[in-house]
Formats: C-alpha cells, sequence, structure tokens
C-alpha cells in the first residue's frame, strides 16, 4: 500500500458514513410527514418506487458515464436482488405484526446474528469489538424499547426478518470484495430485481397491514410531491448503503443504524416535541459511549494491521495477485468491524 492511499480511503469511509447518516435520516423525515401526517401508509409499495427511482438515476448516471458498468454472473445478481427484497418485506411485516418494542428488538439483534454468521462461516474474529457492541445494543434498547408483546406469527416474521437481512448484507460485503465491483455498479445491477420483487408483493404487503388498496388512494399533489422527495432521497441511501458496507462491513453497517436511530430520537424531542423520558436520555448516551468504544477498537485494530501489513509486504504482494479466491477477511477485519 502506498504511503498516499490511507488517509483516502480513511476519507472515502467517512464521506460514506455521513452520506449514509444524512440521507438515512433525512428519509425518515420524509416519510414521517408523509405517512404520519398526509396519510399515505403503503410502506412496502413506496420502497419498490425508492428503488425503482434508483435504477433509473444509476441508468443516467451510467449513460453519462459517471461508472462504468461491471458484468456480474446473472444468477448470482438476481439471487442477491430477491433476497434483499424479501428481507424488506419481512422487516415491514414484522412491524406490522408486532409491537413497536418487540420490532425494535428485532433490529437489536441483526447485530449479534450477523456476528455470528460471519464468526461460523467466515471465521472473523471480533475479539473486544463484542464489548463496545454489547455497551451499544443496551444503550439502544433502553432508549428504544417500549414494550415486548409477543405473538407467534410476528415472532416467526421476526426471525426471517433477522436471517434474511443479515445474509443480505454479508453478501453484499462479500459480492463487492470477492468479484471486485464498486458499490454503484452492484447497486445499479440488482435494484431492478430488488424492485421487481417488492412491486409485486408490495401492495399485497400493504393490504395486510393498513387494509387499504394503494392504487385505490386518493393522491393529493402534496403527497406526490413528499413521494416523490422520498424516491429522490432514497436514491442516496441505497447507494450509501451498499458504499458503506462495502467499505466497511455489514456489523459496521448495523452499528451506523443504531446511531440513526439514536439521532431520530433526538430530532423528535428537540424540533418534532416527542414524548422524551430520562430513560431515552440515559440509552442514547450509554449508546453513543458503546460507538465511542467501537470506533477507538477499530482504530487500534486497524493500526496494527496496516503494521502487519507493511512487516509482511511480500507475502500480501503474492496474494494478491488472485483477489478472487481469497478471503478477504484477514485484510479487512481491522479496518471494518451491514435496506427500509
Amino acid at each position: 500500500m502506498k504511503m498516499g492511499e490511507i488517509p483516502g480511503v480513511q476519507l472515502g469511509v467517512i464521506g460514506a458514513l455521513f452520506l449514509s447518516v444524512a440521507s438515512s435520516v433525512s428519509i425518515v423525515i420524509c416519510n414521517k410527514a408523509l405517512m404520519s401526517n398526509l396519510g399515505f401508509p403503503f410502506a412496502t409499495t413506496l420502497t419498490s418506487w425508492h428503488l425503482m427511482v434508483t435504477y433509473c438515476s444509476l441508468h443516467v448516471a451510467l449513460r453519462l458515464n459517471f461508472f462504468e458498468n461491471k458484468p456480474i454472473d446473472m444468477k448470482t445478481v438476481i439471487l442477491f436482488g430477491i433476497l434483499n427484497g424479501i428481507s424488506i418485506g419481512f422487516l415491514n411485516l414484522s412491524l406490522g405484526f408486532n409491537s413497536i418494542g418487540f420490532y425494535q428488538m428485532t433490529k437489536l439483534a441483526i447485530i449479534p446474528f450477523t456476528v455470528l454468521l460471519e464468526t461460523i462461516f467466515l471465521k472473523k474474529q471480533f475479539r473486544r469489538l463484542k464489548l463496545s457492541l454489547f455497551v451499544l445494543l443496551l444503550g439502544v434498547g433502553i432508549a428504544s424499547i417500549t414494550d415486548l408483546q409477543l405473538n407467534f406469527v410476528g415472532s416467526v416474521l421476526s426471525l426471517l426478518a433477522i436471517l434474511t437481512t443479515c445474509v443480505g448484507q454479508i453478501l453484499t460485503n462479500t459480492i463487492q470484495k470477492r468479484l471486485n465491483v464498486s458499490s454503484t455498479q452492484l447497486l445499479y445491477q440488482s435494484a431492478p430485481f430488488q424492485a421487481a420483487i417488492l412491486f409485486v408483493s408490495g401492495p399485497f404487503v400493504d393490504q395486510c397491514l393498513t387494509k387499504q388498496n394503494v392504487f385505490a388512494h386518493k393522491y393529493s399533489s402534496l403527497v406526490l410531491a413528499f413521494i416523490l422527495l422520498s424516491c429522490l432521497i432514497a436514491v442516496f441511501v441505497n447507494f450509501s448503503t451498499f458504499l458503506v458496507i462495502g467499505k466497511t462491513s455489514p456489523v459496521t453497517y448495523q452499528v451506523l443504524g443504531h446511531l440513526k436511530t439514536c439521532l431520530v430520537l433526538a430530532f423528535g424531542y428537540t424540533l418534532l416535541h416527542d414524548p422524551f423520558t430520562a430513560r431515552n436520555i440515559a440509552g442514547i448516551l450509554i449508546a453513543i459511549v458503546g460507538m465511542g468504544l467501537y470506533s477507538y477498537f477499530c482504530t487500534n485494530e486497524s493500526k496494527k494491521k496496516q503494521g502487519g501489513d507493511v512487516s509482511s509486504m511480500p507475502q500480501i504482494k503474492e496474494k494478491d495477485t488472485t483477489p478472487l479466491l481469497v478471503n478477504h477477511q484477514d485484510r479487512e477485519n481491522g479496518v471494518k468491524n451491514s435496506i427500509v
């Protein structure tokens, strides 16, 4: 690795993280106004529109030569796109069939499940990161979980949502590393299949959850304006999701997701005057401590790994001659710790 490459890589990661946080918080605010204030509750169908607009935007960017398309095995792209689409559907169904508290617990469970799967199948070692993840999850749980009403159907849907989300996010990282494709190239090729599965299933899912027909809804000009705004913001959300997972890891993406949760809670209290208690404040503070520990441990591991890379440069050069065949976990483990 050249001396000038490290700052550039770090700047790229910071930019990806910032774009992900800014776009995600923005779309939450926009969708809250659309669904709560304007009475448009069709989340799954809206997500399919998000993905369609994302694909169209990337197609225009491709025509303008902003990036180069790189063919990927069609079977891989189709299965990957369908899996991500299904995971979004299961997450929405989980929210519909469970209490808010149990849904938040479902989202929290994605991190330990991802750690478990990567430890078993990718042989990753998280070491001291487990402590920071525990502190983070504890804080987010205290801040966001209010009730835990269980039911059989909701529990099954939550389990399926966790599994499909974990596998989808791990594959997002693995495909980019193993096939040497960028986040833009992978998103461009998989977005149509994600959009298709949600476009077909979305109206049915939304009908089950809301007892309303998305096609029979009365679309005012204000509703259409917010839908368009939501779709435009979603382009940056989807792009930054693939970018963050590709540059870091699925676990780091999930940690970032809980930072977004804390920011949304804080925004709701300061600007929208949502109910806020000492428990919420304590939970957010604990979560921030967990994120700080996670960042600290990741930075230390990165420095150790960079030192090891310099001392074993001949071996690294030899491995890099077959980038599609090696397990990139050893090189990535130090600098990286995972879509509605």
